[in-house]
């Protein structure tokens, strides 16, 4: 009920109010004494109570009535402003949580790519070093290699210079003996 009300302070005035919601009218003097003859006539007929008590006994429960309507409608918008504001606050201080958690999150991100990058570029870094010494590595073996087939030469070549020099010796010696044989 005093939802409609509160609305209806809202919207323009072509919004209906239903009959609760409507402050209560004073009824005009011919509608007074109308109720009065009626009244008076009733208890003349029965004699059960006097018209005017009955009428204001009716005022007094309207009065209360509407006195009870009026303070739940004030208590329910006073509580229900209270409960938006607040919800609102709560909102309000929920998305200033969250936003601070999405920023520590952000700068947390930014923090793990970064160390996620360095790591990268140090594992490049590493695979390059480790391609580069791998590639030394094969050529240090492939030098070893050719070291060791050279000193292999070295040693055929040394060979037969001693069997070079040791034949030239002797075709010196043969070349003199022959020589000595034919004078």
């Amino acid at each position: 009920m005093s939802s409609l009300y509160s609305r209806s302070k809202d919207l323009p005035s072509r919004s209906r109010k239903s009959l609760s919601d409507s402050p209560p009218s004073s009824p005009s003097y011919s509608t007074k004494t109308f109720r009065q003859d009626r009244a008076s006539s009733r208890s003349d007929s029965s004699g059960v109570e006097p018209a005017s008590d009955r009428l204001s006994a009716r005022t007094s429960t309207y009065t209360r009535r509407e006195n009870r309507l009026a303070s739940l409608s004030k208590t329910e918008d006073d509580s229900a402003s209270k409960d938006y504001k607040k919800l609102y606050e709560d909102a309000l201080t929920e998305n200033e949580k969250l936003k601070s958690r999405l920023e520590d999150s952000k700068q947390e991100l930014t923090k793990i790519r970064s160390q996620l990058d360095r790591v990268t570029q140090k594992q490049d870094r590493m695979s390059e070093r480790s391609t580069v010494f791998e590639s030394e590595k094969r050529e240090k073996e492939a030098l070893e290699k050719r070291v060791s087939d050279m000193e292999e030469e070295f040693k055929v070549l040394t060979e037969l210079k001693s069997d070079n020099q040791r034949l030239k010796d002797e075709n010196g010696a043969l070349i003199r003996v022959i020589s000595k044989l034919s004078k």
